[in-house]
């Protein structure tokens, strides 16, 4: 079976067929799909997912480009809520420099608080760290983010950058991108990092992997990361799959 461990079927562009492609999971062999809030509104929609259905868990926090409308209310909020037992991680966080806006400072200052919101209720972390290695590494070792553990999402760095993730025990998530021609990077990187430190994700609807590049992304497209990576680490592709639902259970300590 395959583990989905990051997806954002909140977004609008699932408005028409959300519950369809959620049905559809276990027949398509996906296991299990975590639902990844990026706003407290899609934080809210997260949770009437796993709700919904039993397959879909959620992980609740506030994007790094959404942390200019955070305050102490949403603080609150999600210290509340992420006690919800199918709550399995504070995501998605972390820093994004690609927009000028929210300005850095304030990215840090959520990013802070929502490492301390994960420590102080023991659960794992959902980062996103985009064109800001440095900041949210350096972060990362004043919060003693290894003591709390979690998965770089979307990771788009080299396999040094990696190497002090890894050095940190945390797991390293694997998409669409690794199937693009131009991904030598990650490719690369993903050569290096052990297998059993990468987690299968897809960010629908966004990164949708080759052949389907720049329309909608959907879990069922993970098959097409799953063969890429097999290609690169030259295993079975059964054997990515098992390995990648095991990782995908201990970070999000289902084990």
């Amino acid at each position: 079976m395959i583990f989905e461990t990051h997806a954002h079927y909140d977004d609008d562009a699932f408005a028409g067929d959300c519950d369809e492609l959620l049905l559809s999971a276990s027949e398509n062999g996906i296991g299990r799909i975590v639902n990844i809030g990026a706003s407290l509104s899609s934080c809210k929609k997260t949770m009437e997912l796993m709700e919904k259905y039993p397959h879909v868990f959620g992980a609740l926090g506030i994007h790094p480009s959404e942390t200019g409308e955070m305050d102490e209310n949403t603080y609150s909020w999600l210290r509340e809520n992420l006690t919800h037992p199918k709550c399995v991680a504070v995501g998605e966080i972390g820093l994004d420099y690609y927009w000028p806006e929210p300005g850095r400072e304030i990215q840090k200052k959520w990013f802070i608080r929502q490492l301390e919101l994960a420590r102080q209720l023991k659960l794992p972390v959902v980062i996103h760290s985009r064109d800001a290695a440095k900041d949210t590494m350096e972060i990362m070792k004043a919060q003693h983010a290894e003591e709390i553990g979690g998965v770089i999402h979307c990771f788009s760095y080299t396999k040094e950058t990696a190497a002090v993730f890894l050095d940190m025990g945390f797991y390293i998530g694997i998409g669409g991108v690794i199937t693009f021609k131009n991904a030598k990077k990650l490719k690369e990187a993903v050569d290096y990092i052990p297998l059993e430190r990468i987690v299968l994700e897809t960010d629908s609807p966004y990164l949708a992997p080759e052949p389907y590049r720049g329309k909608r992304n959907s879990s069922l497209n993970i098959p097409y990361i799953i063969e890429k990576i097999a290609e690169i680490k030259q295993v079975p592709a059964s054997l990515v799959e098992e390995i990648t639902w095991r990782n995908g259970e201990q970070l999000y300590h289902f084990m």
